[in-house]
């Protein structure tokens, strides 16, 4: 037998040890197991889970290394470390004054047709500096770290342009690299029509297939490619199209589906096999059908149904019963969904989704790791999974949905670091 790793982390008398431990990805009826232990330890070897059980256990079998950490949890409540698998974190205007149009009645559809939307938040960030764009996409991820996530997948899509969308794509790949949230690139070119391409629609989907895919592709900038599939962005066979090219390329495909309208989204990502199909909140039964049919994951923004005044979320208890994955992300961006809280969105989740507190958590853990094709190492917390994980401020973990817009987190580990402390 190898020699015992040595503990460069422990973590002691925690109240609620809630591993996931067990299947990835969990469905129906799974996604309320989430395998609690009482008065239970954690110990970490460089970025990796060497044990895992009660607490007296862990302290007596562990050997430590000399330099470890040893962190006394109180009792609290820890998870694995939030994901979150669906962001746009990088643009350079925030755009208040649609919020405020919102209240006083205007719909999505008509700021953009006003010129508001996507298309505004483009024509800013070609012109604005880089390395503010860097300043604040950083903010952002420190906000985002601050509520518990530790993973987060991150598009581009305020660009629309060659030049524009690649300094996107390598400003997530820098704060990828210096950051302590592990971000999953997304090349979401498909993201509108942008102004100068209005009338020629067919030249814009050329360029995106015929040179900023090649490009993306070839240095490597990005995991997966998005495309907004709907009414009045992007067709289906237009979808289609992109997204098949991308394929050809070696990328994965996610989709922003059925979110304003049932197009048949849902059930192109999955005969696609899209790692997840997003927002769905006018899926289909036959799009439910074809999810549950798949390994492609309903991935459900309860925030932006929360932020566009809907009065439709996201059909979660059918897609539930049906044996859809079904996760949960903030959509964080500065248009239809400004927050950077994942536990927020567990209450919206709970509230006007009907999950239960245990389904919410699988749903921004283990769920959410398959995601974004990371369920091999993260949102679990087991033997050999990487050591990312949050203590919280709470003895129980379904005050995560019921104590709502308070940060509850008291310390973040990312790859066996403690990164956070509030």
């Amino acid at each position: 037998m190898p020699p015992q790793k040595r503990a460069t982390l422990l973590i002691k008398n925690i109240g609620q040890l809630v591993t996931l431990a067990g299947p990835a990805p969990r469905l129906g009826a799974q996604m309320k197991q989430l395998e609690i232990i009482k008065n239970g330890g954690i110990a970490a070897a460089a970025d990796e889970i060497i044990a895992v059980g009660k607490s007296v256990e862990i302290e007596r079998q562990t050997e430590i290394a000399e330099s470890c950490m040893v962190i006394d949890a109180k009792e609290a409540v820890v998870t694995p470390g939030l994901i979150d698998p669906h962001t746009h974190p990088v643009f350079s205007m925030t755009r208040e004054e649609e919020f405020e149009m919102r209240t006083l009645g205007k719909t999505y559809e008509e700021i953009a047709q006003a010129g508001g939307g996507i298309r505004a938040s483009v024509r800013d960030l070609r012109t604005a500096p880089r390395e503010l764009i860097l300043k604040q996409t950083k903010a952002r991820l420190d906000r985002l770290l601050a509520h518990g996530i530790t993973t987060a997948e991150a598009k581009s899509g305020y660009g629309l342009s060659t030049d524009s969308e690649i300094m996107q794509l390598e400003i997530i790949k820098k704060l990828d690299e210096t950051h302590a949230i592990e971000l999953v690139p997304t090349f979401l070119g498909a993201h509108e029509i942008p102004d100068e391409f209005q009338n020629k629609r067919s030249e814009y989907i050329r360029l995106l297939i015929e040179e900023m895919l090649p490009v993306v592709a070839f240095r490597q900038l990005a995991e997966f490619c998005d495309v907004f599939c709907e009414e009045h962005v992007y067709t289906i066979d237009e979808s289609r199209k992109i997204q098949e090219a991308a394929k050809k390329l070696g990328l994965g495909l996610k989709f922003h589906a059925d979110e304003l309208k049932s197009t048949g989204g849902a059930k192109l990502a999955a005969s696609l096999g899209a790692v997840s199909a997003d927002h769905l909140v006018y899926i289909s039964d036959s799009g439910i059908k074809a999810l549950a049919a798949s390994r492609t994951v309903a991935t459900l923004l309860p925030g932006t149904s929360f932020s566009l005044r809907s009065k439709q979320y996201a059909p979660a208890r059918k897609l539930i019963e049906a044996g859809a994955i079904v996760a949960l992300a903030t959509d964080c961006n500065p248009g239809s969904s400004y927050t950077e809280s994942l536990p927020f969105i567990t209450t919206l989740a709970s509230l006007q989704m009907r999950l239960t507190a245990a389904e919410a958590l699988s749903a921004i853990t283990v769920n959410a790791a398959c995601a974004i094709g990371r369920q091999n190492k993260l949102g679990r917390l087991e033997p050999g999974m990487q050591a990312d994980l949050v203590i919280w401020n709470m003895q129980d973990y379904r005050e995560m949905p019921y104590h709502y817009a308070v940060n509850l987190v008291n310390q973040v580990i990312k790859k066996g670091k403690q990164v956070l402390v509030n």
